[in-house]
């Protein structure tokens, strides 16, 4: 009897990052054939992310380097997954997220009759235009997808208002605390000799991240925040690990390139950023990733949203919306660097995504899906802690 062979596909750093624990347990399961598959959406910090977690994909489809537009990654990723499908004539096509690499995946096996899995599946805003276009792309995944791998309770909750089935969901928890857990225990240094010198000084860092597509309008107002606090606090560091699309360079960078304490890179490889991250005060972010990746190591998060398909932190009271008025960006971060007590009320390292299982409960559900295994238990997270006891942190590991 053939193994089911599950094909992954991904195109994106944040993609390869969630990805490849799972890819990794799929390697390191014997009843599976493995497949990787890369779109090359982000193609070099894609490369970055292959190298730390050592997979290598099967095929690269190089899309960086062909088109600019959101239609033409579409296409084109359409056009070659197919040709990929038909030779590789898989069981599964594991989707993971909301890119258009993800839902060009899922289409692409929906179009071949092959089955199809959401990794990540009930991120839900409610506003189809924001995020852009990675609301859209989830929803339509979820209409292609026979099985749905849940992050978290709310997660499923919506797919069953969208009337998915409860036996087609399963919670599995946040593949990204599973990657972030293995990147806590590698040794890193910094390229940027700024960062180094850094981690060996006492200095309050406050590490800023500004990237999406429908904040761009507000770019200037989120780099003109970023410099008053930068002048109103001389004695803390501001880290901007800076998109290099050229819009958020032409807006951020004008604001605070002078600023002696505001440390400016080129975006940070995985095990740097998460090592930054880890030495961060506070962070200011409008990054959906960062939003799960902070509140496990315990940093208050300030999201620079006006909304977020990720709420279970903003319910444990880790992450806050702030949106992106320059004067609320502001107020908020000095409420945090200033009291005490705000900044205790959000710093306490809960966790709602993930227990660094999550890999192993999809693959789990996956097998029961081609009928060579059975699901765990689906994840619970832990309660949140009280910030006065004395417990170790995953922070304290970075």
């Amino acid at each position: 009897m053939n193994k089911p062979k599950i094909m992954m596909v991904y195109g994106t750093r944040p993609e390869a990052i969630k990805v490849a624990p799972v890819i990794k347990a799929l390697e390191q399961d014997e009843r599976f054939e493995s497949i990787a598959v890369s779109t090359g959406q982000h193609k070099e910090m894609l490369d970055q992310v292959n190298e730390m977690f050592k997979i290598q994909p099967a095929y690269d489809l190089g899309l960086m380097n062909q088109v600019s537009t959101l239609s033409g990654v579409v296409s084109m990723a359409l056009a070659g997954l197919d040709e990929i499908i038909e030779k590789e004539q898989p069981d599964v096509i594991i989707s993971q997220g909301d890119t258009s690499t993800a839902m060009s995946a899922a289409l692409a096996g929906f179009h071949r009759e092959v089955k199809v899995v959401h990794l990540e599946a009930g991120l839900r805003t409610g506003n189809i235009h924001s995020p852009f276009p990675e609301e859209a792309n989830r929803r339509i995944i979820g209409q292609v997808s026979e099985l749905h791998l849940a992050p978290t309770e709310t997660s499923r909750e919506n797919l069953r208002r969208e009337n998915f089935r409860s036996a087609d969901i399963a919670v599995v928890g946040n593949t990204v605390i599973d990657a972030l857990l293995e990147a806590a225990t590698w040794e890193t240094h910094f390229a940027d000799e700024r960062l180094n010198a850094l981690v060996d000084t006492d200095q309050r860092v406050v590490l800023v991240t500004t990237h999406r597509r429908e904040n761009l309008t507000a770019m200037s107002e989120i780099g003109a925040a970023v410099q008053e606090l930068a002048e109103a606090y001389p004695d803390t560091i501001f880290a901007l690990p800076l998109h290099l699309n050229p819009k958020v360079r032409n807006a951020v960078l004008p604001k605070v390139d002078t600023l002696s304490n505001v440390i400016i890179t080129d975006p940070l490889p995985y095990d740097q950023f998460t090592k930054l991250m880890g030495r961060a005060a506070v962070v200011l972010t409008d990054s959906g990733g960062v939003q799960e990746e902070a509140p496990s190591l315990g940093k208050p998060v300030l999201c620079m949203r006006d909304n977020t398909e990720r709420p279970e932190a903003v319910l444990a009271g880790t992450v806050k919306l702030v949106g992106t008025n320059r004067a609320r960006i502001i107020s908020e971060t000095k409420l945090l660097l200033e009291d005490e007590t705000a900044y205790a009320a959000m710093a306490h390292a809960v966790n709602p995504y993930g227990d660094g299982k999550a890999a192993e409960r999809s693959v789990a559900a996956i097998a029961e899906l081609v009928g060579v295994g059975e699901r765990l238990p689906d994840f619970q997270p832990e309660m949140p802690k009280d910030p006065g006891l004395d417990e170790p942190r995953l922070s304290d590991q970075l």
